[in-house]
């Protein structure tokens, strides 16, 4: 059984950071994985997905220049460090599992059930 577990998110002030993680379990082989948010009534946007290997990397428009991506294949532990953190960056945030270009088009084969970035003004 695949799970997809995230931890890290919380309350920050305008201007502070987080470390996301997100634990994966049950999934045989490496694998490309990314992260994800959603905001209350706004639509899904991509923040960025890792290659297995971890040498390829892309970002969202969202993310780049203050987040990034990281993974530890020995921990089987994906990570999102937000900077700068901004009040429009509130959201649940979540990761997920497919290859990097379905991805980036928001298709994924599983997903974690996110954690919550509150970030006040």
């Amino acid at each position: 059984q695949v799970q997809l577990v995230e931890s890290g998110g919380g309350l920050v002030q305008a201007g502070g950071s987080l470390r996301l993680s997100c634990a994966a379990s049950g999934l045989g082989l490496s694998y490309d994985m990314g992260w994800f948010r959603q905001a209350p009534g706004k639509q899904r946007d991509f923040v960025g997905g890792v290659r297995r290997s971890g040498t390829n990397i892309v970002y969202g428009d969202i993310a780049k220049g203050r987040f990034t991506i990281s993974r530890d294949n020995a921990k089987n532990t994906v990570y999102l460090q937000l900077n700068s953190l901004k009040p429009e960056d509130t959201a649940v945030y979540y990761c997920a599992v497919g290859t990097l270009g379905a991805l980036q088009a928001g298709v994924f084969a599983y997903r974690g059930q996110g954690t919550q970035v509150t970030v006040s003004s």
